[in-house]
C-alpha cells in the first residue's frame, strides 16, 4: 500500500466541500497507508473557507490554503503539485459531482499504470449543452495531438515525480489536458478507467462560464505552439 496526495481546489463551493471531502475518505484510508488533503478556498465569497478551516480542525491531515481571490483550477492544482509529498497525485472536485464508486474502481488499479485517468461512464445525465461541449473537446484535442483517449476531463491518479516531472503552463480548466498530453507523448502508460458523477446538488459549475472557455481554447493553442512548433515539447 502506497500514500497518496489530494488536491481539492473549491471556489463558492461551501455547501458542497465537506461531502466532497467525506465521499472521498473511505476509499481513500481503505487504498493507502498514508494520505494528506490539500484544500484550496479559491478567493470564495461564501463560506467555502469556514468549512475548510473547519475540516482541518477535524482531521490533521488536512491543509488549507486560502487564496485572495479566484486563481483558477489549473493554478490550485499546480501549486497541489508542488506541495504533495506522497506517491500519488488526485484532484478531486469540490463540487461534490464524483460518486464513491469512481475512487474505489480508480484506487485498486492504482500501481498497474503510470497514469490512471478516468472518462465519464454515465454522461448522459449531463444536460444537453454540457454533454456537446465536453464531447467536442474530446474530438477536437484528439483530433489536433494524435490521440484516441476517450476524456480528458476526468479525475485522474498521477505518479507524484512524473506529474512533478513536467511544466503546466495554463491556470485554466485545460490543466489536465495539458499534462496527459506532455506525459503520454514522453511515453509514459495509462490505463482509462470508468467514472460516475452525479449532477451538483448546489450552486452552479464554472466551467461553461465564457471566460473559461475562452481561458481552455487559448490554453489548447498555446499547447499545439508548443508541441508541434516550438520544439520546446521535449522539454515538459
Amino acid at each position: 500500500m502506497s500514500s497518496i496526495t489530494l488536491i481539492i481546489p473549491a471556489l463558492n463551493e461551501g455547501a458542497n466541500l465537506a461531502e466532497t471531502v467525506h465521499e472521498v475518505l473511505p476509499s481513500t484510508e481503505k487504498w493507502f497507508k498514508d494520505y494528506e488533503i490539500l484544500l484550496f478556498d479559491d478567493g470564495s465569497t461564501d463560506t467555502t473557507g469556514d468549512v475548510a478551516d473547519r475540516l482541518a480542525k477535524e482531521n490533521n491531515r488536512i491543509k488549507v490554503t486560502h487564496n485572495p481571490s479566484p486563481f483558477g483550477l489549473g493554478y490550485n492544482y499546480k501549486k497541489g503539485v508542488k506541495m504533495a509529498q506522497k506517491d500519488y497525485v488526485l484532484l478531486v472536485p469540490g463540487d461534490n459531482d464524483i460518486l464513491k464508486e469512481s475512487f474505489e474502481k480508480l484506487f485498486e488499479k492504482a500501481g498497474q499504470s503510470d497514469i490512471l485517468l478516468c472518462y465519464t461512464d454515465n454522461l448522459h445525465i449531463r444536460p444537453l449543452g454540457r454533454k456537446i461541449l465536453s464531447r467536442s473537446f474530446t474530438h477536437m484535442m484528439n483530433f489536433l495531438f494524435g490521440l484516441h483517449l476517450r476524456y480528458f476531463n476526468g479525475i485522474v491518479l498521477h505518479r507524484r515525480e512524473l506529474i512533478q516531472s513536467i511544466v503546466i503552463k495554463t491556470d485554466s480548466f485545460a490543466y489536465q489536458a495539458e499534462a496527459l498530453i506532455k506525459l503520454i507523448r514522453k511515453g509514459h502508460s495509462y490505463l482509462q478507467v470508468p467514472q460516475y458523477i452525479r449532477e451538483r446538488r448546489y450552486g452552479r459549475s464554472k466551467a461553461l462560464y465564457p471566460k473559461n472557455i475562452w481561458r481552455v481554447l487559448k490554453a489548447v493553442a498555446g499547447l499545439w505552439y508548443e508541441v508541434f512548433l516550438s520544439g520546446n515539447a521535449a522539454k515538459g
